[in-house]
């Protein structure tokens, strides 16, 4: 499968939340493939978002990537789950975009095992679960998704897009209430309706 291209990436970061939506995200690894449509995401806008890594221009190990260019893997642990981020925005300016769910495509089988699970509709409805069931890593840290083994292609294009606040950001100020969570209407996948 062929990747997206580096324009893609370089979309603003609100437009390319929206836009990521339907895409296949895909991992292959030894054991096999595994995918999903996105179907969840979270837009980060840098240093004037009080809910992003990179606010007032933070830059440590962790976020360092984030200042690099558009379409680089940005992961990091939070409660013991790997989460999985799209790098966006311009060099110097950090922004992402969190992965929050994806509607399993291929190797169903191979995430049910990842997760020790049956459920099809919880095995990949929240970002710590997606990364688990595609076997994402913090070894992916700085991949650019334009390129295998972890990529981003093109999948199915989404009937209607719904748009709220963000989840799990609470102590974050105005920043909380942003509409920067973007989702497929209806998805049963998504991590949380509404």
């Amino acid at each position: 499968m062929e990747s997206l291209s580096i324009d893609f990436f370089q979309q603003p970061t609100l437009e390319l939340a929206k836009n990521l939506l339907g895409c296949l995200l895909v991992k292959e690894t030894k054991e096999g493939t595994a995918s999903g449509y996105i179907v969840e995401t979270e837009a980060y806008i840098g240093p004037g978002d009080r809910a992003s890594h990179s606010f007032g221009n933070r830059r440590t190990k962790r976020t360092e990537i984030m200042f690099g260019e558009a379409d680089y893997v940005y992961t990091f642990v939070t409660h013991t789950h790997t989460l999985v981020n799209v790098v966006s925005g311009p060099v110097e300016q950090p922004e992402g975009i969190l992965i929050r769910a994806i509607e399993p495509v291929e190797g169903i089988d191979l995430m049910r095992e990842r997760r020790r699970m049956d459920n099809l509709g919880d095995l990949t409805n929240g970002p710590g679960k997606l990364t688990k069931a595609l076997s994402i890593k913090m070894d992916d840290y700085g991949h650019p998704f334009t390129k295998h083994p972890l990529y981003i292609t093109s999948g199915k294009i989404p009937e209607a897009i719904s748009k709220g606040p963000r989840i799990g950001i609470e102590n974050t100020g105005e920043a909380k209430d942003y509409p920067w969570r973007f989702w497929i209407t209806g998805n049963p996948f998504v991590s949380r309706k509404g």
